[in-house]
């Protein structure tokens, strides 16, 4: 079991920048691949980036490569994104979700979740 708690969330204009930390209670946490999801409102979940624990490649969805950075801190059970040049379109809610293996650009492939914190970027 893992318990995931995402911080970091909050108002920005266009073109800043924000940093989202997830912090996660587990034993194991380096062998878990981390991701982060979005879902805006009215809209489907959708994956943003992950990043591997033991096995695998650090995958970026279109809309974040050159804009967000995951980074991980196994000794803290910490993964980051940092988000920079955001636009209105990144607004959401931001989750972050574990798995075992590689990272799954799917939500499906995820059982632990956490419960989100919210992104809004004004124009």
């Amino acid at each position: 079991q893992v318990q995931l708690a995402e911080s970091g969330g909050g108002l920005v204009q266009a073109g800043g920048s924000l940093r989202l930390s997830c912090t996660a209670s587990s034993r194991t946490f380096s062998t878990y691949a981390m991701v982060w999801f979005r879902q805006a409102p009215g809209k489907e979940r959708e994956f943003v980036v992950g990043i591997p624990g033991s096995v695998g490649n650090t995958i970026y969805a279109d809309s974040a490569k050159g804009r967000f950075t995951i980074s991980r801190d196994n000794a803290k059970n910490m993964v980051y994104l940092q988000m920079n040049s955001l636009k209105p379109e990144d607004t959401g809610v931001y989750y972050c979700a574990a798995r075992s293996g590689a990272v799954r650009d799917s939500g499906n492939s995820y059982v632990f979740w956490g419960q989100g914190t919210q992104v809004t970027v004004s124009s």
